[in-house]
């Protein structure tokens, strides 16, 4: 298969690999449909699969979410608010074809970043933000910008 043509297909992190702590957060998704409790409680959330940008290995993440009109998601790379972006946004760079996981289906999908200068960006990040304020607190965390990047549907 093309590298344009890459599909992941979702995985489960094995005890004590990179990211194993959201095993629970991932198998409580998996098992009731989407849905899950602790702090993502309410909250949207996907598993969004992607393969390393250096090892090629496939991992997947739970991750918030917000729907666009357009029917794209729009995800964030917060990272906690920590210093460095996360795993997963380096891997969209090299590979943008992921998987989402709604816990009501499973898709391929093309991740593309929102320009970090642009004037959409700063709209969407102030709309998200408004809604969950923990991304206005992590992005005061760090000095670096928290990147936007949206979940095109392609299959």
């Amino acid at each position: 298969m093309a590298a344009d043509q890459f599909d992941p297909a979702p995985t489960t992190p094995a005890e004590g690999d990179p990211g194993s702590y959201n095993l629970p957060v991932m198998q409580e998704f998996r098992q009731n449909g989407g849905k899950v409790g602790g702090p993502f409680e309410g909250g949207s959330l996907i598993l969004l699969t992607t393969k390393g940008a250096k090892s090629g290995v496939v991992r997947t993440v739970p991750t918030l979410f917000f729907a666009q009109s357009d029917g794209s998601l729009l995800i964030f790379g917060s990272n906690g608010g920590a210093d460095t972006h996360p795993a997963w946004f380096h891997n969209i760079r090299v590979n943008p074809r992921v998987t989402v996981e709604t816990g009501e289906e499973t898709y391929s999908a093309v991740a593309t970043e929102v320009p970090a200068g642009s004037e959409e960006r700063d709209r969407l990040f102030a709309e998200a933000a408004a809604e969950v304020q923990a991304f206005a607190a992590y992005q005061a965390q760090t000095e670096r910008k928290i990147p936007l990047v949206v979940l095109s549907r392609k299959d």
